[in-house]
């Protein structure tokens, strides 16, 4: 038991790394920022509810997108399809794309694109740190 412990605090320590990228933490801070100017109550994001949103399905969407399950799975951790077009969606995990939630402009436009289709309406400010930071830790 004693040779497996280096090996976990390894990968925890490289899954942390992964999720601790800065432009990540930036654009985090963007939507802790926005959440407070419209909430001032705002006490942080928490993966709770961004499991929740992930996992809910929605009645004011594109019938074929009721969750955002429809197309990424529900296991995050898996490449997912698009329910709409068959292409094939990289995983939305943060431990399996360390790419995920790191570039404002693209993070923007999923989230317009997919919030709409999967909730028919756009995400808080709030629903999208809550959704990352959930995601920050598949």
């Amino acid at each position: 038991m004693k040779r497996a412990f280096p090996f976990f605090l390894i990968v925890a320590l490289a899954s942390t790394g992964a999720a601790a990228n800065p432009e990540r933490e930036t654009l985090l801070e963007t939507y802790a920022a926005e959440a407070k100017a419209t909430d001032p109550a705002f006490a942080g994001f928490t993966a709770e509810r961004g499991e929740t949103l992930f996992r809910t399905r929605w009645a004011g969407g594109d019938e074929r997108t009721p969750s955002c399950t429809a197309c990424h799975t529900d296991n995050p951790r898996q490449s997912g399809r698009n329910a709409k077009t068959g292409r094939v969606i990289e995983p939305v995990a943060v431990s399996v794309n360390v790419k995920r939630f790191t570039d404002y402009v693209d993070v923007e436009k999923q989230f317009n694109r997919d919030c709409e289709s999967v909730l028919g309406r756009a995400c808080t400010a709030q629903e999208k740190g809550d959704y990352i930071t959930f995601m920050k830790g598949q």
